[in-house]
């Protein structure tokens, strides 16, 4: 992530993380941008955010796959609480990682609707 001391940098790096995951929307809205400046704000570590971002996105890919298919993620809000779990409960270093390594084989799945057609790393 970039640097976390350059606000708008932190904020426009959060808001790519979030809309490049699967099931995020193309863009973020007001309120998410609103929300990246609040974690900057609040003095959140840039890696714990990514963190965060991707633990949820995950999450939500290896479910079973006779459950029910959940609708897109409308808002990086959707993270928070998983931003907040890992604020109380820290994870290893390494753990980011091995989220991104999981995540990009998870979005590799078949199952999985590539975002847009201009992408084919999703």
């Amino acid at each position: 992530m970039s640097d976390a001391t350059d606000p708008a940098a932190y904020v426009a790096t959060v808001v790519t993380l979030y809309v490049e995951l699967p099931d995020t929307p193309l863009r973020a809205s007001g309120s998410d941008q609103w929300l990246a400046r609040r974690l900057y704000v609040d003095g959140v570590p840039p890696h714990l955010v990514e963190t965060g971002l991707l633990l949820g996105s995950l999450r939500r890919l290896i479910r079973p796959a006779d459950a029910p298919r959940l609708s897109p993620i409308r808002s990086l809000a959707y993270f928070r609480p998983v931003i907040d779990e890992l604020r109380a409960h820290p994870a290893p270093e390494s753990y980011l990682d091995y989220l991104r390594l999981k995540i990009r084989q998870a979005a590799a799945l078949p199952v999985n609707i590539p975002k847009s057609t201009f992408s084919d790393d999703r």
